[in-house]
């Protein structure tokens, strides 16, 4: 559903939908999302917004009496300097990462909102904390996008353009753990038929990539052959951030794409959807 039919922040008009369309069971996938630069320059926008979006949908699942809500946050919820990998433990343990804090408080808050309402009314509303995503349908704008669709337009403009350099933020030594969007939504499906305990669950691949290796496989994939220089002056965010999803994988889920597979994926609809309806 688009904000130009459902305005989330909007209170009224959530409560609106659930008596009206009283579904029996919510993914809770909405928020405003981005980048660094994105998260660093609408701070305020990022807490705002996601706040409000989980608040209203969380109550209103309650009031209506939803079945189960499955509540989606992010890996950025964990302390800057958390140990590796990532446990749901870790939660609450030490200080974010200052470029996406906004936005780490407010996916916080939804697991304890989720939390507290199983505690107090008894909702069957569960959380799950998704590593990083890209896939198709991505949002590939240059500043405000996240890592990977980012680096496809931007190697695709310069392979395009002619350009013998293509510039990166930071210094490509940060480590990432990426999964392909397909991915979340088949284990989303997974955990509303087989999970349902009061903590959250961490969804990921269990591989990291450094942002140096990505950039190189992402070279390749859009077939750019000039060089690549990392403007070490830019922010790098978390040296590390790979979850540790033994949980989810113990209980028999594991994911089917592999990052270079998906990256290709993501490149392709790029170029159908993004670039020829430009031409």
């Amino acid at each position: 559903m688009q904000k130009a039919e459902l305005d989330l922040r909007n209170q009224a008009l959530v409560n609106n939908f659930f008596e009206a369309e009283k579904p029996d069971y919510v993914f809770v996938a909405a928020a405003k999302v981005g980048g660094i630069v994105a998260n660093n320059n609408f701070r305020g926008e990022f807490l705002y917004d996601n706040l409000a979006i989980e608040s209203n949908i969380i109550h209103a699942a309650y009031v209506n009496k939803v079945q189960k809500l499955l509540f989606l946050g992010s890996s950025c919820i964990y302390p800057k300097l958390a140990p590796q990998p990532l446990k749901e433990e870790y939660l609450l343990t030490g200080l974010l990462e200052p470029t996406n804090e906004p936005y780490a408080i407010a996916k916080i808050a939804g697991i304890k909102m989720c939390e507290a309402y199983r505690d107090q009314y008894g909702c069957n509303f569960i959380s799950a904390m998704p590593t990083n995503l890209y896939g198709r349908g991505d949002n590939y704008h240059l500043q405000n996008s996240h890592v990977i669709p980012a680096l496809l337009r931007k190697f695709h403009e310069a392979k395009e353009s002619g350009s013998s350099v293509t510039e990166i933020w930071g210094t490509g030594s940060p480590l990432r753990e990426f999964m392909f969007a397909d991915d979340l939504a088949d284990a989303c499906l997974f955990l509303m038929r087989e999970y349902s305990e009061r903590l959250f669950i961490n969804v990921g691949t269990g591989d990291e990539v450094s942002i140096m290796e990505l950039a190189g496989m992402i070279k390749e994939i859009t077939g750019f052959d000039g060089d690549i220089k990392f403007d070490a002056s830019k922010p790098d965010g978390t040296p590390r951030k790979l979850m540790d999803s033994s949980r989810l994988h113990n209980l028999g889920w594991k994911h089917k794409t592999s990052l270079r597979d998906g990256l290709a994926q993501a490149y392709q609809f790029f170029q159908k959807e993004i670039v020829a309806k430009t031409i």
